[in-house]
């Protein structure tokens, strides 16, 4: 199996990449300076496409559109349509397309939400992601299966990890914020992607794992590092956990709060 997969030079698109390539699949990456988003990729000898690739304001998604909503909506809307249709006439058979959980928007605090949640985006970032899931639903047939992976926040070692400043911060003792939210590690979310890879199941699947307090995550790096700052008080927010029992039935097992702890010690070092 020959899978191009865009955006590999990013946080989530290198996970991607480096599942794609444990499975044995040969690798055709998509990145500037030789693929912009917009372009009409040479995907001859592809079977499947994975599209991570996403044009924002550096550190940013939600409000990552900055003062130009309109090349935001361009570059990541209209191009993701230009990369799925070539994709569709070059015959592959499979395309996967990187979502988020801000499509559903604000549901009351403590929903659980599932796939049957009617998406209600209340931000650009996630209009922009529910309009080209829809774009490329509707592109699906028996031919040309397609599905969207609506994630949650990412995390993982190497050089985009996501608390490189909030353990760097939490050391020097900086000040920080209470805040939970849900998160998943790279690596299980490229798992996801590699079952869907040689699955034909459509639509869109949620991508979440651990419901995380930023208490409980400086807390274990405290004992790791010995630290002698407090964390942060514990956060007092609400969240809305999704549920991914679609993946779930496929086989997928993250690595939950225990495989955090496990891969604490290297998100640390990496932080550097």
């Amino acid at each position: 199996m020959r899978v191009a997969v865009t955006g590999t030079s990013g946080r989530v698109g290198g996970f991607v990449a480096q599942g794609v390539l444990r499975m044995g699949a040969e690798l055709l990456p998509l990145n500037r300076p030789d693929y912009h988003l917009g372009d009409a990729p040479d995907l001859s000898g592809c079977h499947a496409l994975v599209h991570c690739a996403f044009q924002h304001v550096p550190g940013l998604y939600r409000g990552g559109e900055g003062d130009d909503p309109d090349r935001f909506v361009r570059d990541n809307h209209l191009g993701s349509i230009t990369l799925f249709e070539t994709a569709k006439a070059a015959g592959l058979s499979r395309v996967i397309f990187l979502s988020t959980r801000a499509v559903y928007g604000t549901y009351p605090a403590g929903t659980v939400l599932s796939e049957d949640h009617t998406p209600n985006p209340n931000t650009l970032y996630g209009q922009v992601k529910w309009q080209t899931e829809q774009d490329l639903a509707a592109l699906n047939s028996a031919t040309f299966r397609t599905a969207s992976i609506r994630a949650t926040g990412v995390y993982g070692p190497g050089p985009h990890n996501k608390w490189r400043t909030l353990f760097n911060d939490y050391q020097a003792g900086r000040p920080i914020a209470p805040r939970r939210g849900t998160e998943v590690h790279g690596a299980d979310l490229a798992s996801a992607v590699n079952l869907l890879l040689t699955s034909t199941e459509d639509g869109p699947f949620n991508v979440s794992d651990i419901l995380l307090d930023r208490q409980v995550l400086l807390s274990k790096v405290a004992h790791l590092t010995g630290t002698p700052h407090s964390p942060p008080r514990r956060s007092k927010d609400i969240v809305n956990a999704m549920t991914c029992e679609r993946l779930l039935d496929l086989g997928w097992k993250p690595r939950g709060i225990d495989g955090l702890v496990t891969c604490l010690p290297e998100l640390i070092e990496s932080q550097t």
